[in-house]
């Protein structure tokens, strides 16, 4: 069995392991020679990520064939919280037992940690059009996010030809933030159909918090109370995330 993934820097890593750690308590990586991914949707079936990152985007990548890698979340983002901020990471398996960690920032580190036994299969992906396509500058994202939960736990999100809104109410107030399509914080944006749909915001606060740690930009995609997916890129590796949400049924 001959798996390795090395990466320069522990950026990727990092990403991706808080992002994992959203969704679910156990994760599985499927090596093939392609590259690395991984899918999986939360107890609640609310959310799902799905990551794929292909082989050309490591500093070194093997794989002779293909394999399932089995590991629990908080062992795994707690070793790669261990690297240097500048540091390579290098992750192999060499039997179905254990998963290594080679950390090296001035000296070297090694972790092994168990692999299990998967306990569920990798979800589907959702067969969705979508109305509405919007790329954000990931900091204005957040905020906007960030800015709607202050009063309220879930977001409706509008769009229209002239622009994009995000909407928020509770028993405190509500909130608002329009961005028109000249927006220097809307970098791209197609709307086919107006559309609005609800979504739980804290999903989203998260995710943004995780995953756009390595974006720049952020592509949201929608329809009218059909479920959100947004997308990560993995900073230069060519590497990508799809987070998709369940809209909420009551909108008003």
């Amino acid at each position: 069995m001959v798996f390795i993934a090395k990466t320069t820097t522990p950026n990727e890593w990092k990403v991706i392991a808080n992002t994992i750690s959203t969704v679910v308590e156990e994760a599985t990586f499927e090596a093939t020679v392609e590259g690395l991914s991984f899918r999986a949707m939360d107890p609640s079936h609310v959310a799902l990520v799905d990551l794929n990152w292909p082989n050309a985007a490591f500093d070194q990548y093997e794989c002779d064939k293909q394999y399932k890698l089995t590991v629990r979340v908080d062992e795994f983002a707690k070793l790669i919280k261990r690297a240097g901020s500048k540091g390579s990471i290098e992750i192999s398996a060499e039997d179905d037992d254990y998963l290594t960690l080679k950390l090296q920032n001035g000296y070297k580190k090694e972790f092994k940690i168990h692999l299990i036994e998967s306990s569920s299969e990798a979800s589907p992906i959702p067969k969705l059009s979508f109305n509405t396509k919007v790329t954000l500058k990931e900091e204005s994202l957040e905020d906007i996010f960030n800015d709607i939960n202050v009063l309220a736990d879930h977001i409706i999100i509008e769009s229209t030809q002239e622009g994009i809104t995000f909407l928020g109410k509770s028993d405190a107030g509500q909130a608002s933030v329009t961005l028109e399509k000249s927006s220097e914080h809307l970098l791209a944006m197609e709307v086919k159909e107006n559309s609005r749909a609800t979504y739980s915001l804290q999903y989203l606060v998260n995710m943004v918090k995780a995953a756009g740690a390595a974006s720049e930009n952020i592509t949201a995609e929608f329809s009218n109370k059909m479920p959100l997916r947004l997308e990560f890129q993995l900073g230069d590796s060519g590497g990508r995330i799809h987070f998709y949400l369940a809209p909420r049924i009551e909108e008003r």
